[in-house]
């Protein structure tokens, strides 16, 4: 049996050229591609980064899984070998304010030579000092200076001394401390004696010594002076000997980066820091102290090693960097802190770099979504791009410490090409919302979700998936596995001449695939492989479906696949559960009665239908109105329900279903019961696209397939929706055989005549349908309807 409007084996089908798959998986550079299409994403690219200007960042717009991050980085990556390698940057210590630090300049690849250069000054002080302080000179400079203190300390203690004798006092020196005894018999006297001398002898002698301690005080009056004179005698010795020690190293090293004058003034900052150091900590220390040698060199390193912000390898290129997760710090660097005997410290080498920082003089991937989610980060990434500069002002909360002390870093120059990785409702949001955002991001890179079918894209999908296989470890794909991957974008993209730009899915299929492939331990994938793939996740994932379908075939749930029935239409659905999308049949149900309530959609009521699906029900009316109603009031009351349906319902395209139930309702003729139906429709009767058409049709085919194929059995589709059928093989074969059909229409006429089995009905030249016909007994029954309640209004 054949039905009218049913399409042919060769209408459902898609043909990729078969001859071209074979040719692209014998040619090995079709492994060269990077895009799948996308000419207008690829020429923004070229536009976005080939232009110098400030402002031309890029906005990559394209939905998730689509191949956007993949796609642009390796664009990129190729684009950026001609560009030359960026600038490394330091920080180095600022010996004058230490909580600011210099940023150093240098070229690339300088960076970890120059930390090289320091460490091997670092060693060749520690080698020089204190080794340079035990040279006889340096000695005998020290003993001179020692010698003269310790002559003017003597001196004014002798002549005390000489006059402590002459009057029988003696004049002790113990640990530093002077003091006196009284001489009695030639011969110092302890206490005890002292005591049994005459109170006139005692105060004699009390006076005596009251006046040579003035005495004492008056020849010592200068010593401090003196001991001043010493220190700084020997502090200057030293200085000299650490300059004259350090001179020729540091010589070199100036001679070495003569033509750099950021180094040139690093090193000619560094040299009286470093005479000081050496003085504080290397001057007459020992040499065989293994520790102390080692915390020597921790504060040599932690003073004069240059800290690394970032260093590029020479002919390297610019940097491509993808910071996944663009939190404040991680974009713009931090300040690290350490604990040191409870109290919090840091210090230029403890400054920690972002991903500007690594992408300066390149390029900045982030995902936009994510970086608007960061407290601070939006606003400072566009106050960088704005200025040009890059100052690590961390936000006070961020720091944890509200009265802690941190750096002050010297801002650093950027310049950077941020590609910003997001939607396209968040694109016009931004647009919207933020005024700054087209000054910043004036390229925008669209990646369609769907792509043309054609000979240049066939190829290069051939060759990404050739690559895929070769990365996997596979030998290669055979031929009908590679038209068979085809089919399955094809059926992602739901059409017949349009790639899914999810190449994401195909590389997922491909992964599965080659678990079954190992199973077989075979290195080549066949189409044998991703069928059972495919198998394996419809069975993963179908418990709901099955669920779904076993309570229609236990009678759980009411739906008819054979004879006729008033007001009763078999509709199709798709339920999308996680990450399993299944259609199945839905039976929608209709009454109509005299009464002037219009069109009352059941689902809206009760507050399950969404406003998609609301809108659908309330163009019945208009449809209703006018096609039936141009000559008296369209008045009726008619109630519509999707049965057995406990969750909420959003979209249109059960409204051509809804309308037939009406009008089956509304004129008594009963519906076809093996058909199915889907579609949407306008207000005068066009029959519109709907999504998930494949699932919808493979749904009601289940059923069918489950009680028995009569032959007479089919699905009901827009006419527009012809391009998008990519249906299973088991469905292809029945159609093959005349045991399902599937059949298109372009007006609710046509589906009426389908579905009811009757002349439908055209109207004549008088504004007359002819007698008998469908749209003829519509018009009459809302005509009585409208009589019927208009009497009632009149009485």
């Amino acid at each position: 049996m054949h039905l009218k409007y049913a399409l042919s084996l060769k209408e459902i089908t898609a043909k990729p050229s078969r001859r071209l798959i074979n040719h692209a998986l014998k040619d090995d550079n079709a492994m060269q591609a990077t895009f799948i299409g996308q000419a207008r994403a690829r020429e923004a690219l070229d536009f976005g980064l080939g232009i110098n200007a400030k402002g031309y960042n890029l906005y990559v717009m394209g939905e998730q899984a689509t191949g956007r991050f993949t796609l642009v980085h390796e664009y990129i990556a190729k684009y950026v070998q001609k560009v030359l390698t960026p600038d490394d940057w330091c920080y180095i210590n600022n010996f004058e304010d230490e909580r600011e630090p210099f940023a150093l300049r240098l070229p690339p690849g300088e960076s970890k030579q120059l930390v090289k250069e320091m460490e091997k000054l670092i060693d060749e002080l520690l080698d020089t000092f204190p080794a340079a302080f035990d040279n006889p000179g340096y000695q005998r400079k020290k003993v001179t200076i020692t010698r003269e203190f310790d002559q003017r300390y003597d001196h004014a203690i002798d002549s005390v001394e000489q006059l402590a004798q002459a009057q029988n006092v003696a004049l002790y020196e113990e640990n530093g401390n002077i003091s006196f005894s009284p001489i009695v018999d030639g011969k110092p006297i302890n206490d005890a004696d002292f005591a049994k001398l005459s109170d006139d002898q005692r105060q004699n002698y009390y006076q005596l010594i009251d006046e040579l301690e003035n005495r004492l005080s008056e020849a010592l009056l200068e010593l401090p002076k003196w001991k001043r004179a010493s220190s700084e005698q020997l502090r200057r010795l030293k200085k000299d000997t650490a300059e004259q020690g350090i001179k020729p190293l540091l010589k070199a090293l100036e001679h070495q980066y003569a033509s750099d004058l950021g180094i040139l003034k690093f090193l000619r900052q560094l040299k009286p820091h470093l005479v000081e150091t050496i003085v504080e900590i290397l001057a007459d220390d020992k040499k065989d102290d293994k520790h102390d040698e080692y915390d020597r060199r921790s504060v040599l390193e932690e003073q004069y090693l240059p800290n690394i912000l970032v260093s590029h390898e020479l002919e390297s290129g610019a940097p491509v960097i993808y910071e996944p997760n663009p939190t404040h710090q991680n974009l713009f660097g931090r300040v690290e802190y350490t604990n040191v005997s409870g109290s919090v410290f840091t210090n230029y080498r403890m400054i920690r770099p972002g991903a500007l920082h690594r992408a300066n003089g390149g390029y900045l991937l982030l995902d936009v979504d994510k970086l608007i989610l960061q407290p601070y980060a939006w606003e400072t990434l566009k106050l960088v791009l704005k200025s040009g500069h890059l100052k690590m002002d961390l936000p006070q909360p961020d720091v944890g410490m509200v009265n802690s002390i941190t750096l002050n870093p010297q801002q650093i120059p950027i310049n950077v090409k941020v590609v910003l990785l997001g939607s396209r409702e968040l694109y016009y949001n931004l647009q919207d919302f933020d005024d700054e955002f087209y000054e910043m991001f004036r390229v925008l890179v669209d990646f369609d979700h769907e792509i043309q079918l054609d000979k240049q894209t066939l190829y290069d999908f051939v060759g990404r998936v050739r690559h895929q296989v070769s990365q996997l470890g596979l030998n290669s794909i055979s031929p009908k596995a590679m038209y068979r991957l085809v089919e399955y974008s094809l059926r992602m993209a739901e059409h017949q001449q349009r790639l899914s730009a999810r190449f994401s899915d195909v590389i997922e299929l491909l992964n599965e695939s080659l678990y079954f492939c190992r199973q077989k331990q075979e290195l080549d994938l066949d189409v044998t492989h991703i069928e059972a793939a495919l198998s394996a996740k419809t069975r993963r994932t179908g418990r709901v479906s099955e669920a779904v379908l076993d309570d229609i075939k236990q009678g759980q749930i009411l739906i008819a696949t054979e004879g006729v029935d008033v007001g009763k239409v078999n509709g199709l659905t798709v339920l999308e559960v996680g990450d399993s999308l299944f259609g199945t049949p839905a039976r929608i149900t209709s009454t109509v009665y005299a009464g002037a309530n219009g069109v009352v959609d059941i689902e809206r009521e009760v507050e399950l239908g969404q406003p998609i699906h609301s809108k659908g029900v309330m163009l019945l009316t208009g449809y209703l109105g006018h096609k039936y109603a141009q000559l008296f009031p369209l008045t009726l009351s008619a109630n519509i329900a999707i049965e057995q349906s406990y969750g909420h319902i959003d979209g249109d395209s059960a409204s051509l279903a809804e309308l037939v139930a009406l009008i089956s309702a509304l004129t008594n003729i009963p519906t076809r019961q093996d058909l199915a139906i889907t579609g949407s429709i306008n207000q005068y009767g066009q029959v519109q696209s709907v999504g998930g058409v494949n699932e919808k049709i493979e749904g009601f085919f289940k059923l069918c397939q489950h009680r028995g194929l009569t032959g007479t059995q089919g699905a009901i589709i827009p006419k527009s929706n012809q391009i998008s059928l990519m249906l299973d093989k088991e469905v292809v074969a029945a159609v093959k055989l005349g045991k399902f059909h599937i059949c298109v229409v372009e007006t609710v006429d046509q589906a009426l005549e389908l579905l009811m089995n009757k002349e439908v009905g055209v109207m004549n030249a008088k504004g007359r349908y002819p007698k008998g016909t469908i749209n003829y007994m519509a018009v009459s029954s809302l005509l009585n309807i409208a009589n019927v309640v208009n009497g009632a209004d009149e009485d």
